[in-house]
């Protein structure tokens, strides 16, 4: 007789009489068999545990003896249909196999020889394998009867069929209904004799499959088939082509859609127009900003759960009861729908793949993920282990003592106490996170504070409580309190806030008594409001943004606070909200990030896009860049990041920005013409050289990028493309591509603005050139101008190389003997056109780069040395950027280190006061009364150095 030492009493009775009507069944062959493999304690534990877990383990082995054996002698029986010919056969095959498949998974996970996610693996490729065969066999049958469906084109159509819910996500349990969605491309009509309209072939397709898996027989069922998360319910067609269902998700869909929509997942039909649906219903489930509306309604989907579960009394329901299932599930669907939009990475349907995710992009707190991960294992076995016992859909947890106990030795527990014990602690652990990431925020001011803005604002555009409402605003500090008014009671009665829908309306009647709040606290609320008010107008129609803000307090309080330090900013959250999202993290907005770290952020976030598509990744590129100058500005009003490391971070950001840029175009290049010759894909022979602000490490908010391309290919030489064209043209067509890339304004306007106007001969000359005419142009027909501003040239992207190459050039040409007395001569009459056309100044104010004694006289300065001095001492001009050049003049012993201190502070403080000025987005121009003593000491210099 087969007995398991560790089984508790009360169950010996039951597993000896299921051993013993199996041995009946089975013949003393099997049984002196199976007896033999039980010697192994694992197994014999695994069985019992089964035997007594599971009757409907036990009736499967009664009704196939041969079964048992084959699961003690084989690790895995694998998953395969025998061959079928009539839809009588397809049915038996699917329900036998269907049937073998749960009896090993059953087995399997109370041996514990298949971990949850093994064994849910298995359960939905069978599932998969089941669709899939009775799809194709139904619809070769349908095609006999009325020919292939077609579209208007003639091209033959099939339908896809969606896994929506655990099948999606392939965490199929034991006895689970499958969520199905079934679609076709396009209308149009079948090509047989019995033509008729793809509708209605596939509806007769849709209905065979649900008959083929969903109709009890002898051999039982396969799949429970439920198809009421298709767009309309019960109500709406069984099967829909894809742009009835594009609009239906675009013009209808609710947010219980979208959290259906994110486990949604192909698992039969043609893969091209799987792909092609998928695509469809992509911006309907993720959108392109974070989107904190979801969390909304998660909480009315979680309400409506709980007032059910307390209803029906489902306290110890694992999955719809507090700490169960469904709330880990929220956890981590919450951040895919906030988030999924912007990162690819989190639309991982697979729950226990997502949650390490969330860990690493820093959502969850550490430790977290692993911690809910083992809850929902725990969880989900428990599930398996409750409907393993009569295959039936159930989460209710037993409260009958017999059954706990069967429930905790299927499971491998020494008792229910233990088991219930553990199920309680973990319970705990998600109800506590679940609360955490779903909870309501607490309020951003005290209650009563709030509860007066509150008042103010529902009664903005009412006279009677004008005089109240202006005493308020007064004493708050928004002064004049009258214009305060007009602004709020402006937006109250704005024809667009009017027509807002209820939910959009709510969440504005939310955001502006916290507004008004927050701005009370500030120094200026009256310049908050004429700063913030511009974005709130600009989000109306996309009120989730506001959703962003009241489900972070933090969030506003940092909006209030840069949007008071400076208009630019305020002015480019109005003009991208999409910015907002970079207020989320403080601690990330406001650390500087090296250069190195600023391309592998940018790579990450073009690797995120998930897509190839040229104009995805440009939209890509600026809203990097929007995001990194945003960043870069709070850093900068923050004091957080000095002067020359705002100009540091501004040139980082755009030479990152250049080497991405210059990839996109190369591989949209060598895609269509193939590489060029002599270059390879470590060595592209092109370039590209910054001057000016770039070249110096000196870029500001708004700069242009003064560019040279240059190559050193073979111009004979041509591409080795099918569409081949001479190196010349590829590189010539590559720069205009990057141009093109740089400046196109997109939705999110232009990355830069490019001026080329420097590479030789100008306008007139080529958009590329070679090193050899690069060099050829400098020595024999370059002005002197042209050679000041080889000073401050060094490549930024391009070929590694090449870029070396050009180093050493520029350093030859600049080190070359010149005429002082010429050079000094050019230097001035340049320095004299430059002032009469572009000095702003007058005798009240200051020009601070062109005026006398300004940024552009110590430039001047700075090159007029290093091209003078550099034949004797080439150390001067190994650097680009004009503060490091004057203190290379000091270690090679040519300026006395007082002068070039003064020159250093009084350029720093020039552009700290224009950076201070663009971020204030006004012109460059002080009082003629500042920087007096800084105007002095570079005019000094001037006439010393140049007379």
């Amino acid at each position: 007789m087969f007995e398991c030492a560790n089984c508790p009493e009360s169950l010996k009775p039951q597993l000896q009489a299921h051993w013993r009507d199996w041995c009946e069944q089975a013949g003393k062959a099997r049984v002196s068999q199976a007896e033999d493999l039980l010697r192994d304690q694992a197994l014999q534990r695994g069985l019992a545990r089964s035997l007594t877990g599971s009757e409907f383990f036990f009736r499967q082995c009664c009704r196939q003896p041969q079964l048992l054996l084959r699961l003690l002698q084989s690790a895995d029986l694998g998953l395969a249909l025998p061959d079928f010919d009539s839809d009588a056969s397809l049915d038996c095959a699917l329900r036998r196999l269907r049937n073998r498949v749960t009896t090993e998974v059953i087995f399997r996970d109370f041996a514990t020889q298949w971990d949850i996610s093994r064994a849910c693996l298995r359960l939905s490729a069978l599932a998969e394998l089941c669709i899939d065969a009775a799809l194709q066999w139904h619809h070769r049958q349908l095609v006999q009867r009325y020919g292939e469906p077609r579209d208007s084109r003639g091209q033959v159509q099939s339908m896809v069929v969606l896994g929506m819910g655990k099948l999606g996500a392939r965490e199929l349990n034991l006895s689970s209904d499958i969520d199905l969605i079934f679609a076709y491309p396009e209308p149009g009509h079948t090509d047989g004799e019995r033509c008729v309209e793809n509708q209605i072939f596939f509806q007769r397709l849709g209905q065979r499959l649900i008959k083929s898996l969903n109709t009890i027989t002898a051999d039982g069922f396969v799949f429970r088939v439920d198809m009421r998360l298709r767009p309309y319910g019960d109500s709406g067609p069984l099967v829909s082509h894809f742009s009835a269902l594009e609009d239906y998700y675009q013009t209808q869909g609710r947010e219980w859609e979208r959290y259906a929509m994110v486990k949604a997942r192909p698992v039969a039909g043609d893969k091209r127009f799987a792909t092609e649906l998928m695509a469809l219903l992509r911006p309907f489930t993720y959108r392109r900003y974070i989107d904190f509306s979801a969390i909304e309604a998660l909480r009315e989907m979680k309400a409506l759960i709980q007032r059910q579960v307390r209803a029906r009394g489902l306290s110890d329901n694992i999955k719809l009861g507090r700490g169960g299932i469904r709330e880990v599930e929220f956890i981590a669907q919450a951040f895919q729908l906030i988030r999924g939009g912007r990162d690819p990475a989190l639309r991982e349907r697979n729950l226990l793949k997502l949650l390490p995710l969330l860990e690493t992009e820093g959502h969850v707190e550490a430790g977290v993920a692993g911690e809910l991960a083992d809850c929902y294992r725990l969880l989900r076995r428990v599930e398996h282990a409750l409907q393993a016992q009569r295959d039936q859909q159930t989460q209710a947890l037993p409260q009958d003592d017999r059954e706990r106990a069967r429930l905790a030795y299927a499971l491998g527990r020494d008792n229910s106490a233990q088991l219930f014990g553990e199920l309680a602690a973990v319970r705990n652990v998600v109800e506590r996170e679940f609360d955490t990431v779903i909870a309501p925020p607490a309020d951003i001011a005290e209650p009563r504070v709030a509860e007066e803005w509150q008042t103010l604002w529902g009664s903005v555009s009412e006279d009677g409580s004008e005089e109240i409402n202006l005493q308020a605003l007064n004493n708050a500090g928004f002064t004049p309190a009258r214009e305060a008014l007009d602004l709020l009671r402006d937006l109250n009665v704005a024809p667009m806030v009017v027509a807002l829908p209820a939910s959009s309306r709510a969440r504005l009647d939310q955001f502006m008594p916290l507004l008004l709040a927050v701005a009370g606290l500030q120094q200026q609320p009256l310049l908050v409001l004429n700063r913030v008010l511009p974005l709130v107008r600009s989000v109306l129609r996309r009120s989730a943004y506001l959703v962003l803000v009241n489900e972070n307090p933090p969030v506003l309080s940092q909006l209030v606070r840069l949007c008071s330090a400076s208009p630019r900013i305020a002015e480019q959250l109005a003009r991208h909200p999409i910015l907002l999202d970079e207020l989320l993290d403080s601690r990330r907005l406001l650390a500087p990030v090296a250069a190195a770290d600023l391309s592998d952020e940018l790579r990450r976030e073009l690797l995120r896009t998930g897509s190839t598509d040229l104009e995805w990744q440009m939209e890509a590129l600026r809203y990097f860049k929007q995001s990194q100058s945003l960043r870069i500005a709070a850093q900068e009003v923050s004091g957080t990041l000095p002067l020359m490391k705002v100009s540091d971070a501004l040139t980082w950001l755009a030479e990152a920005i250049l080497q991405h840029a210059l990839h996109l175009a190369w591989m949209q290049m060598v895609e269509k013409y193939g590489l060029p010759a002599g270059a390879s894909e470590g060595d592209m022979r092109f370039a590209i050289i910054a001057y000016g602000k770039l070249g110096g490490l000196e870029l500001s908010y708004g700069s242009d990028l003064d560019i040279v391309f240059m190559h050193d290919a073979d111009p004979q030489g041509v591409t080795d493309g099918s569409n081949g064209i001479d190196n010349l043209r590829f590189y010539t067509r590559l720069a205009q591509r990057l141009i093109h890339i740089l400046q196109t304004r997109t939705l999110s306007g232009p990355l830069y603005a490019v001026d080329t106007r420097l590479r030789p001969s100008g306008n007139s000359g080529l958009l590329v050139t070679t090193m050899t005419a690069f060099e050829k142009y400098q020595r024999e027909s370059a002005w002197t101008w042209e050679h000041q501003a080889l000073v401050r040239a060094r490549p930024v992207a391009g070929s590694t190389r090449l870029s070396n190459d050009f180093q050493r050039l520029r350093l030859k040409l600049l080190c070359e003997a010149r005429n002082e007395q010429k050079l000094r001569k050019d230097v001035i009459a340049m320095r004299d056109k430059m002032r009469a056309h572009l000095d702003q100044g007058n005798d009240k104010d200051f020009d601070l780069k062109h005026g006398v004694g300004g940024i552009v006289d110590i430039e001047f300065l700075v090159q007029y040395a290093a091209l003078a001095w550099a034949p004797t001492a080439p150390s001067i001009v190994r650097y680009t950027d004009t503060i490091r050049i004057l203190e290379s003049l000091v270690d090679a012993g040519l300026m006395p280190a007082k002068q070039a201190g003064y020159l250093i502070d009084a350029y720093k403080a020039y552009r700290s006061e224009g950076h201070r000025l663009a971020l204030q987005q006004l012109p460059g121009i002080v009082r003629d009364d500042h920087f007096t003593a800084e105007r002095k000491t570079v005019q000094a210099s001037w006439q010393q150095l140049l007379g």
